[in-house]
């Protein structure tokens, strides 16, 4: 069961037993949380269900606790009657328990490979400073067209310095995001596009296109530089929420290559 449906089974569990009388438990002891046809339901289930909900915004209350019941005990009807039927015996049925098994224990393992292995504030604000300076100070405007030979660049700049408008030769472009808006790249820091287009976009004046083809790995490129403007970039607290997530994703991928270099595979 998939997060977002199991969050509305619980909202929709918790309006529609509102009104019916709590199930009834007989716990045998402080371990357990419901019984089922004689079968107890440990508590510790009913603890993560709550605790899952919890995770997701939803506050612990009467309602959410008597949707958890009905859930629980209706899991454990279907449980019951699937190992009547023998389903936990089926070879395809074991290796999803198992998958579901290895997904619920490396979930907490890196859950608490993370809260021991913190982000601290000094490598924020590293990586802060580190993504701006690669951004730099400026936003760019520019058009551009992209053809397959440095042939066809070429007679693009011949027209280009014959008075003809980029808009119009950009009809042709093999850039199919850019070629319907007269080669427009719109706004866009030069981190945005490749090396060679950047540098050559970057040493031009406003106004100006380039009187060489550049080449990428796209093709050959003319570029035309509209104008320019101060980059705006969030500050520190601002960003530091998303940084620190990405640091945390960084972190905990590079433990899973380490752990899977060290593996002895046969």
């Amino acid at each position: 069961m998939n997060r977002t449906f199991h969050h509305a089974l619980i909202i929709g569990l918790a309006a529609t037993f509102a009104a019916t009388p709590a199930f009834a438990q007989k716990k045998a002891d402080a371990n357990t949380f419901a019984t089922v046809n004689g079968k107890a339901i440990p508590k510790v289930r009913a603890d993560a269900l709550i605790a899952g909900q919890a995770a997701q915004g939803q506050p612990d209350s009467p309602e959410l606790r008597k949707a958890v019941t009905e859930e629980l005990v209706r899991r454990e009807v279907l449980t019951q009657e699937a190992l009547k039927k023998g389903f936990d015996k089926k070879p395809e049925v074991q290796g999803q328990i198992d998958l579901a098994r290895q997904g619920v224990l490396i979930g907490a393992y890196l859950n608490d490979y993370v809260k021991t292995h913190p982000v601290t504030d000094e490598q924020i604000k590293k990586e802060y400073a580190e993504i701006t300076a690669k951004l730099g100070s400026k936003e760019y405007k520019a058009r551009h067209v992209l053809v397959e030979t440095e042939e066809a660049a070429k007679a693009i700049i011949e027209k280009l310095k014959k008075g003809e408008k980029i808009d119009d030769l950009a009809k042709d472009s093999k850039d199919p995001g850019s070629k319907d808006r007269g080669g427009d790249l719109g706004w866009a820091n030069p981190a945005s596009f490749v090396p060679p287009f950047s540098a050559a976009m970057t040493k031009l004046e406003k106004g100006k296109f380039t009187e060489a083809p550049v080449k990428s790995d796209f093709g050959w490129h003319v570029i035309l530089l509209e104008d320019t403007r101060e980059l705006k970039l969030p500050g520190i607290d601002e960003a530091k929420g998303q940084i620190g997530q990405q640091l945390t994703q960084r972190l905990v991928q590079k433990h899973i290559d380490e752990l899977r270099a060290k593996a002895k595979v046969e």
